[in-house]
């Protein structure tokens, strides 16, 4: 049986570093840009984000939650450079782009792939840390084989030496790029040159997933089995295209969890994404805007403890700045790495499942025992400075006695 839709959508979402001595240009520059606005979160419009995180981390990701239109007036009085300055500190901030709502013609092509960019924005933490996210959905369509042969090509479309024929049947829908090339040089102008994100071992040429589909519950209701198509969620969690067949088994890579009993979520290296059927109404009505909101922000910030383990793990192996990037290291811990980040069950149990996909526990054990040895080393290089001072001292001393001693005579 050929599955259909009834509403998805993917997110694609790159990660990018941002040199620490440039940031502050940064975000200057994206203040500047007309086309870019800072997502100020409130808490009536933005209720289920502030209810989901707990205070310390709803702190830490969402910062203009402390601004009322009050702050807000004053922040926007200061000169632009303070301004500036004040929201580049933050630990967190979104910025969500302009794009143009206007849709080309339709053409109708049974060889295509339609799809529509909704949204873009760009999630940067004061670390240097950004990621760049693309919210796209298949148009003209309900196969849901041109879900899973979309999200297997357009995630490696920055790849440096893709073949772009192999997006020929992938048309997009919007006018405000023309094709694949031109979201390619989007990105490129939004991210700048790759050369810290390459520095610390970034994956820059594959997007992220983190993926929404509900299916027609014709193939998935209260009179079928979930083992019945079971393959084909198996190949969507896994970013595979369609022609893998049906045939395809657990490999133990991924982590599957049960949302409700007709929406399962993958979890794996590579994305996360939920698979639902529409026998019931949820998981096409309150569902995907709920996953989309607290649940984009759980994947994003197990992203970014991914990506400044990698960035501490090279400034370690450099070896500069060493007590800077222990202090670093230490705040993270505190401030981050230690917290609970909800009170919500299952939310707390999917943050754990995306940390462990992504193998970050084993990053910060490796980085741990790095500063561990570090630590010691420093320590008996200022203990043995401080001998050798004091051996100084009481040589110096010894001489002046001996000095006075002679004077005596």
């Amino acid at each position: 049986m050929e599955l259909k839709n009834r509403y998805q959508y993917t997110y694609f979402i790159h990660t990018f570093l941002i040199n620490k001595s440039r940031y502050g240009k940064y975000i200057s520059r994206l203040l500047k840009d007309e086309k870019f606005n800072l997502r100020i979160f409130e808490k009536q419009k933005d209720l289920e984000l502030y209810s989901y995180f707990l205070p310390r981390m709803r702190n830490f990701l969402f910062k203009t939650f402390d601004l009322n239109k009050e702050r807000l007036e004053k922040l926007d009085e200061l000169p632009f450079d303070t301004k500036s300055a004040i929201i580049a500190d933050m630990p967190c901030i979104t910025f969500e782009y302009d794009l143009k709502k206007d849709l080309q013609g339709k053409t109708i092509d049974e060889n295509s792939i339609f799809f529509k960019i909704q949204k873009v924005g760009v999630v940067c933490f004061n670390t240097g840390v950004c990621f760049l996210y693309l919210k796209t959905n298949i148009e003209e369509s309900d196969k849901f084989a041109d879900v899973l042969n979309f999200n297997y090509k357009f995630r490696d479309i920055n790849q440096e030496y893709n073949n772009l024929k192999n997006y020929d049947n992938i048309k997009l829908q919007a006018d405000y790029f023309e094709d694949i090339q031109q979201i390619k040089e989007f990105i490129i102008d939004i991210t700048g040159p790759n050369f810290d994100s390459i520095k610390i071992d970034l994956n820059v040429e594959r997007f992220y997933t983190f993926g929404y589909t509900c299916i027609d519950q014709s193939a998935w209701n209260v009179n079928t089995t979930f083992e019945s198509i079971k393959g084909e969620f198996l190949k969507y969690i896994d970013i595979l295209p369609n022609d893998k067949g049906m045939d395809m088994e657990d490999n133990g890579n991924s982590k599957i969890l049960s949302f409700n009993k007709f929406s399962k979520i993958g979890v794996s290296k590579l994305g996360v994404n939920l698979f639902s059927s529409d026998v019931d109404i949820n998981n096409y009505t309150v569902l995907p805007k709920e996953y989309e909101n607290q649940y984009l922000y759980t994947y994003i910030l197990a992203l970014y403890l991914k990506v400044y383990l990698k960035k501490l793990d090279y400034d370690f192996k450099i070896g500069k700045n060493i007590e800077k990037t222990r202090k670093e290291f230490i705040e993270f811990t505190k401030k981050i790495w230690i917290q609970e980040i909800t009170s919500e069950d299952f939310g707390s149990l999917l943050y754990q499942n995306i940390r462990q996909a992504l193998e970050v526990e084993e990053q910060y054990g490796k980085i741990k025992n790095k500063y561990d040895i570090l630590y010691r080393e420093l320590k008996i290089e200022k203990t043995e400075r401080m001998s050798i001072f004091i051996a100084i001292v009481l040589v110096i001393t010894l001489i002046f006695n001996i000095l006075n001693w002679m004077g005596l005579k």
